[in-house]
């Protein structure tokens, strides 16, 4: 029997009722941070070009919110853009098990699925859970070649986590949740060549895109090889190759326990790469520890995994998105200020005299160890050198806030609502942190995304300063 019949047996038989109260509050939270992220990045120019292509031809309408803005459009659409939106600052949440960013890949399609088939909120959070639980199994049996390789596992693992969700959504059989994985095995798609631009953040909005896609196609008869995951060219040798994957995984310990939880989500506390965080925590501590100051220091040694350091060593990023990418500059940063905002990856703040002045000294490496596995992959220390010949360090081994290291409650409220800020009125912002804080209560998720689209800044809300595109 093909795995993606076993794999789709696991996701159809998944009910609320089974759901633990730990994994419905994960699920939560991660719909507050991935919301929140969104709107922040509402202005930005990469979602609106994304959004503008789609219109191409004159379509418009439809009943999914476009996230930070009022207006809305048809679900394959929406999960695009609002894939796409989440994604573009590089805030949203990580996981261990993925090697990515789950809730951007899978999220936006089970919102906007939801809005069309006007499902409850306990419906989507199941879908999310599901999804989450199927991506993450699929991500076991092929990392960590996969991601060496130069995958983009967010996009090419995240479809399965979409697909799944919207199965879940659309009450498939395992026989047609089957074939709408199969149908993803040839929608996956995502090269790591293309962080630091626009299109790392697409890689998300196609991903939830193309599992809604794969859902619709199967709901209504469309066909795929039921071997599509591990045949001789399917999906783990075309992937992986050879010896490279092991698919036994994406079948076991199903649920048990809950991928949600365990690892679970990695909640960023800085707008930039994941694989920078321990490197900033580090020189932070650092800083506050010994009142360190630039003009202090002669050089800065960055030490992370070499998984890492493959798209984070960018000695002079050359653009905002490029800085994201770059560990020297967000090292720098946390030297400057005690932290890394918003700010310092707007407009021309790469170019900073100080900034650049610092760039010079600072050198990286990876461990000389190399870390087995995921879970040490965003290890991380910092080594300074004073001017009066001191040689301070700090080690982080793991930076992101998750259900093992959770960050303190009003962290994610304070989160919420510096992104939300840059979209939604402020009288609104608490009123819609309440809503998806208890989205389990709502009968139609359209009582949460009208109460968004309801409450951002004005008509104009979300519209980029120019996205003319040639």
């Amino acid at each position: 029997m093909g795995i993606a019949l076993e794999l789709s047996k696991r996701i159809t038989s998944m009910t609320y009722d089974d759901l633990p109260v730990e994994a419905v509050k994960w699920a939560k939270i991660s719909f507050v941070d991935t919301i929140a992220c969104a709107l922040a990045a509402a202005g930005e120019d990469g979602p609106r070009i994304a959004e503008k292509a789609l219109s191409f031809g004159g379509k418009s309408g439809g009943n999914c919110v476009i996230w930070g803005t009022d207006r809305r459009t048809v679900p394959l659409d929406a999960a695009t853009i609002n894939g796409t939106t989440a994604h573009a600052l590089d805030y949203d949440d990580c996981s261990n098990s993925l090697a990515g960013h789950p809730s951007a890949a899978l999220l936006p399609a089970s919102i906007a699925l939801g809005e069309e088939l006007r499902a409850s909120g306990r419906d989507v959070i199941l879908a999310y859970v599901t999804g989450f639980e199927a991506q993450s199994k699929v991500a076991h049996a092929v990392h960590l070649h996969h991601y060496e390789k130069g995958w983009h596992p967010t996009s090419t693992i995240g479809i399965f986590g979409a697909t799944a969700a919207c199965a879940k959504l659309f009450k498939l059989d395992a026989e047609h949740t089957a074939t709408a994985l199969a149908i993803a095995c040839s929608l996956s798609s995502g090269i790591k060549a293309n962080f630091g631009t626009m299109t790392k953040p697409l890689h998300a909005g196609e991903c939830t895109r193309n599992g809604m896609y794969a859902a619709l196609l199967a709901k209504d008869g469309f066909t795929a090889c039921p071997e599509a995951f591990e045949h001789k060219q399917g999906f783990f040798e075309v992937f992986n190759g050879a010896g490279n994957y092991n698919a036994a995984n994406t079948l076991a310990s199903w649920c048990d326990p809950y991928e949600v939880l365990a690892p679970g989500v990695g909640l960023k506390q800085y707008p930039c790469c994941g694989s920078t965080h321990s490197a900033i925590d580090a020189m932070i501590s650092l800083r506050e520890k010994h009142n360190l100051r630039p003009k202090e220091v002669v050089k800065i040694e960055s030490v992370t995994h070499d998984r890492a350091l493959a798209h984070t060593d960018r000695p002079f990023p050359r653009s905002t998105l490029d800085a994201k990418f770059s560990v020297q500059y967000c090292v720098a940063r946390a030297l400057m200020h005690g932290d890394v905002t918003f700010e310092h990856f707007e407009g021309t703040a790469y170019t900073d005299p100080e900034v650049q002045k610092l760039l010079r000294i600072i050198e990286t490496r990876p461990h000389a160890h190399r870390p087995k596995g995921m879970y040490e992959h965003f290890q991380g220390e910092v080594i300074v050198t004073t001017k009066d010949g001191r040689k301070l360090s700090a080690r982080v081994d793991q930076p992101l806030r998750g259900p093992k290291n959770a960050a303190p409650p009003d962290r994610l409220e304070s989160k919420f609502r510096d992104c939300a800020a840059k979209a939604i009125v402020p009288g609104a912002i608490q009123k819609l942190y309440d809503a998806l804080q208890s989205v389990e209560n709502a009968k139609d998720i359209r009582e949460v995304t009208n109460l968004l689209a309801e409450s951002v800044k004005s008509p104009q809300a979300g519209k980029a300063k120019s996205i003319a595109v040639a």
